[in-house]
C-alpha cells in the first residue's frame, strides 16, 4: 500500500503492518475525542515513526495514488478531528 504523510512524501507499506498501526490510530482517536493533547502528540509521532520506519520512501519524483494519507507531523487536534472518521485514519 502507498501511504501518504503531507508535507513529507510517500512511502510503500506493506499491508501486513495495518494491525500495529491500527492500534495506534485507536490510541489517536481515543485522544482525538478526549481533547487529551498530550497523548494526541505523542501517538500521532508515534503513528508516523511507525510508518516512517516500516515504509520504504518513493522516489520523489514518483508520484503514486495514496491508499492512506497521514496528517503531517505539526497537525493540529483540529486538523486531525477533521480527517478522521469513525474507525479512525487506518480503515479496519
Amino acid at each position: 500500500m502507498i501511504v501518504r504523510i503531507m508535507g513529507e512524501g510517500q512511502l510503500r507499506l506493506d499491508d501486513s503492518h495495518l494491525s500495529g498501526l491500527n492500534r495506534l490510530d485507536d490510541e489517536l482517536l481515543a485522544e482525538v475525542n478526549s481533547d487529551d493533547e498530550d497523548g494526541f502528540r505523542r501517538t500521532l509521532g508515534a503513528l508516523l515513526d511507525a510508518v516512517r520506519s516500516l515504509g520504504e520512501p518513493l522516489p520523489d519524483n514518483t508520484l503514486e495514488p495514496s491508499e492512506l494519507i497521514l496528517p503531517a507531523p505539526d497537525a493540529t487536534l483540529a486538523e486531525v478531528r477533521a480527517m478522521l472518521k469513525d474507525d479512525g485514519l487506518i480503515p479496519g
